[in-house]
């Protein structure tokens, strides 16, 4: 384990070096030991300076097998050919060959470098016959077959290898695609919850700011003439935050861990108190609500809450006390919402009340709110005067409308 260790801490370069020292060394002293003694035209006297420089050529090849694999494995093949051809003895002069065919195929460039080691096993293949013409016929078969076994075996390790490597860099290119995936909905969902929260917000205070800023200037104008009247605008005022500040904390406490102590989102079920401080505000409200005929989405619930109040309060700023008429028709998919106001009864700005059309976000905000629920919203104003506001928010994803 310790030697294993060792080894992988190796640089590459160092590591093919050690390779080609340890191959060299084996085919020359093994072809020194096999050959020691024997006579005859292949005896080890005849390897001379070219056998052993075609040994140490092939072995010494190796140290670069994996900088240029195609280039490497033409060198081993070429000088082995040339051994054999010069009718060299016989001895492990294969292993630099064998190294260099499994570099190939593991390290080249996939089905082309595959071509390549099966155009040189079938040429060397050729070498490797005549080679064994004078060896006896069974000793031959042998000798030639066991070449050609281990060129196949070198390239289908290689080639092994190098399946694993891509399957290997394929599973990191998709994990590393997979988690900027994770991230890019996590931001996503970060920006869509900073949106909701936004939009929840800008719902809450505008509407409370909106009746606030009226019920001041009502205490304004009657404090000393009539202070019950200034006192009432007050309580208003003070009911008003009171509510708004509820809210806040219940948008709010989505950040935080728990969902203890957490107050529910507003809903149509304060309907009642939405219209209680319109009509404080100065409008002629009336709500006009058919029974349900299925039980509503708390979602949906506060959607329509939410576009009831941004209407309302949008005609406290813009219209100022006017008759307003709230429809709601709960249908069996779809939940029908209408907003309708009669239009100002003076043309005569109010100080310190928005102009129509000066903050566009509140209807934008409404679209939004239905396109998330597969619903839709209209806006504008009617022939006869006044303004009205229609949605349809589906009480169900299958029932979604078209956005």
């Amino acid at each position: 384990m310790r030697l294993r260790t060792a080894w992988l801490r190796l640089p590459v370069p160092a590591q093919d070096a050690l390779i080609a020292l340890f191959i060299t060394a084996m085919q020359v002293q093994g072809t020194i030991t096999r050959n020691a003694g024997e006579v005859g035209s292949r005896s080890l006297g005849d390897l001379g300076n070219l056998g052993y420089g075609l040994l140490i050529a092939t072995g010494a090849a190796v140290a670069v097998r994996r900088r240029w694999p195609v280039p490497v494995f033409a060198v081993t093949a070429l000088a082995s050919i040339a051994y054999y051809a010069l009718d060299f003895p016989d001895g492990p002069g294969w292993l630099a060959l064998f190294v260099a065919l499994y570099t190939v195929a593991a390290y080249g460039d996939g089905n082309r470098s595959l071509v390549t080691a099966g155009a040189a096993i079938t040429v060397l293949s050729a070498v490797w016959l005549v080679a064994a013409a004078d060896i006896e016929p069974r000793a031959a078969v042998g000798w030639v077959f066991f070449r050609i076994g281990a060129s196949v075996m070198s390239v289908a390790l290689g080639e092994s290898v190098r399946s694993r490597r891509v399957i290997a860099a394929e599973a990191q290119r998709r994990a590393e695609l997979a988690e900027r995936t994770r991230e890019e909905e996590a931001r996503a969902r970060v920006d869509a919850e900073r949106l909701r929260i936004a939009r929840e917000v800008h719902d809450t205070v505008a509407h409370a700011i909106a009746i606030i800023n009226v019920q001041s200037g009502v205490t304004a104008h009657v404090l000393d003439k009539r202070p019950d009247v200034a006192r009432d605008a007050l309580r208003t005022i003070e009911q008003t935050s009171s509510r708004a500040l509820r809210e806040m904390r219940a948008i709010l406490g989505v950040l935080r861990d728990d969902g203890a102590g957490r107050v529910p989102y507003p809903g149509l079920g304060q309907l009642d108190e939405l219209a209680a401080e319109a009509r404080e505000a100065g409008l002629d409200i009336e709500v006009e609500e058919a029974p349900p005929v299925a039980p509503l989405p708390s979602a949906v619930g506060s959607a329509a809450y939410r576009i009831l109040q941004e209407s309302i309060t949008n005609v406290i700023r813009h219209v100022g006390p006017t008759r307003v008429t709230v429809a709601l028709n709960p249908g069996a998919e779809v939940l029908e919402l209408r907003v309708t106001d009669a239009g100002p009864s003076m043309r005569v700005p109010v100080p310190g009340r928005a102009a129509p059309g000066e903050d566009g976000r509140g209807i934008v905000g409404m679209r939004e709110r239905c396109r998330l629920l597969g619903g839709d919203l209209d806006a504008g104003p009617l022939p006869g005067g006044g303004f009205e506001v229609r949605a349809r928010l589906p009480l169900a994803p299958s029932s979604a409308l078209p956005a």
